[in-house]
């Protein structure tokens, strides 16, 4: 049988693998990357993104094209059978510190498509399309797989396989790791639909309809579709709920049926499940192949972005021989405390929406109607970041201030690329051994800050360092934060204790 040789084998083309592919690949890491369909799944699935994943998209080459058909949310609501305000969010303004839109509405296929534009331009990445992966084994530091194409059976050799192969993951299954089940599984059917006579939104509203007879979420998506999604009673089969005339009467309260055409129509049970095992040796997991959530926070998409972002410079420093294997340890250290904090605020809004037992309906409203309605709006939910891997606590987003002069602003982002970023008042040997070594340089009088974010994110201090994956890493003299990152590329763990040994 044909081998072939490889650093990295991702195994699923969708949003996240394709975007794990695209780092490597600017990273000169040379990587295979399958995907059992020949084509783009065409109907949308995830329908939201937030601004740092939109960043990251960014970076991935995947932003701008998603950013030309997607529309904001306008607020996010939760209302009960009377249509009182039970809680919602609202965003602050028009862009986030990141220079995106805090929360867009879009259409996966378009991201799709240009996340694999992109990866055909990575010269170290080959992309395979109807190759599916049959089988494999450990093969000392690496792994030996089997994969099937259109012209027959061949073998991969690589040192890690990257499951992005979604929520049934042939990688997890074949590794045996085991979800931990969060308790949360409900049924709901997810209609699809585009609006007619040229209309491209029904609301800037996102709607979560509270009503214990029929739940029901009420979302705009990408200018010209709409999405419901419906909660089945006890007793209900899909087959009960998928039919025109059943999917007409049931949102009839919120849009004339007539006026829309159902593109999907399907039955899902909303998870929550995290793999209790997110790296075994060369084996690694992302996206819904590691965790799965209830859409009502629209992160699972978000989560997945996040992973590739976190995993790929992780796995060409230990490539490089710039790390140890610890640092590989650190992907699921830092990813699954933010992914179970997020699943467990999906689910509690789950649990205020799925509720079908009436008197239960009765004391939820009566408890969150108890104040005032300017309390019960809050700013558009932002998650909190990591809390490892960082010297400083509360694992903050870096501002994007934009980069030349006043006049010729572009992003940050954009000039520095997939790559650790060192933000310094002055140039120095550490800031120049740090560029050496393939991380970008910026000087902070050359950056435009015209909101003055950044500016307040370094204060009095001398430098800020950034990680790929946009968290700030650091702050203070230059030097040290320099020793603290290959201190925490070789450890794998970011404290200001490991300075001294680096």
């Amino acid at each position: 049988m044909k081998r072939e040789e490889t650093e990295v084998l991702i195994v699923g083309l969708g949003p996240v693998g394709a975007a794990l592919g695209v780092y490597l690949g600017r990273m000169g890491v040379s990587a295979i990357a399958i995907e059992r369909d020949k084509d783009v799944y065409p109907l949308p699935r995830a329908a939201h993104l937030d601004h740092e994943t939109m960043r990251l998209l960014h970076l991935a080459g995947g932003a701008e094209a998603v950013a030309r058909a997607s529309q904001p949310l306008s607020s996010y609501e939760f209302r009960n059978a009377a249509g009182e305000l039970l809680m919602g969010f609202k965003p602050t303004g028009d862009l986030a510190p990141t220079g995106w839109p805090w929360s867009s509405m879009f259409h996966q296929p378009t991201l799709e498509h240009a996340l694999r534009a992109r990866l055909a331009e990575m010269p170290t990445v080959s992309t395979r399309l109807c190759h599916a992966l049959k089988t494999y084994e450990t093969a000392g530091e690496g792994i030996l797989a089997e994969i099937e194409g259109p012209e027959g059976a061949y073998e991969v050799a690589a040192r890690f396989i990257v499951g992005c192969d979604g929520g049934n993951s042939t990688v997890r299954r074949k590794a045996g790791i085991e979800f931990d089940d969060m308790g949360f599984d409900e049924p709901w059917l997810v209609i699809d639909t585009v609006l007619k006579n040229g209309v491209t939104r029904l609301s800037t509203v996102g709607l979560q309809h509270c009503d214990p007879a029929r739940p029901v979420t009420s979302m705009p998506m990408a200018p010209g579709r709409h999405r419901f999604e419906i909660m089945l009673l006890p007793g209900e089969k899909p087959e009960d709920v998928v039919s025109d005339e059943a999917i007409a009467a049931m949102i009839a309260p919120y849009a004339d049926a007539s006026a829309l055409e159902v593109e999907r129509r399907a039955v899902y049970r909303f998870h929550a499940l995290i793999a209790k095992t997110w790296r075994m040796g060369p084996v690694i997991l992302a996206g819904d192949a590691a965790h799965q959530m209830p859409p009502f926070l629209g992160q699972g998409l978000c989560s997945g972005t996040r992973d590739a972002a976190n995993l790929a410079f992780k796995i060409e420093a230990v490539l490089r021989g710039r790390a140890g294997e610890a640092l590989l340890d650190s992907y699921q250290v830092e990813r699954e405390p933010h992914v179970r904090m997020i699943t467990e605020m999906a689910v509690s809004m789950g649990r205020v929406v799925c509720t079908q037992d009436a008197e239960a309906a009765r004391q939820r409203d009566a408890q969150m109607l108890a104040a005032p309605e300017d309390k019960r709006i809050s700013p558009l939910l932002s998650v909190d970041g990591i809390k490892s891997g960082i010297l400083e606590s509360g694992g903050a987003i870096a501002p994007d201030p934009g980069f030349g002069t006043a006049h010729e602003k572009s992003r940050l982002d954009d000039a520095a690329g997939y790559a650790a970023l060192l933000i310094v008042r002055e140039e120095s040997e550490a800031s120049r051994a740090f560029a050496g070594s393939g991380g970008f340089v910026a000087r902070l009088g050359a950056l435009p800050d015209a909101s003055g974010r950044l500016a307040a994110l370094i204060g009095d201090r001398q430098a800020v360092l950034v990680r790929p994956d946009r968290y700030v890493f650091g702050t203070g003299e230059a030097s040290t934060l320099v020793a603290a990152w290959n201190a925490y590329l070789a450890s794998g763990v970011a404290r200001a204790e490991t300075i001294a040994a680096a």
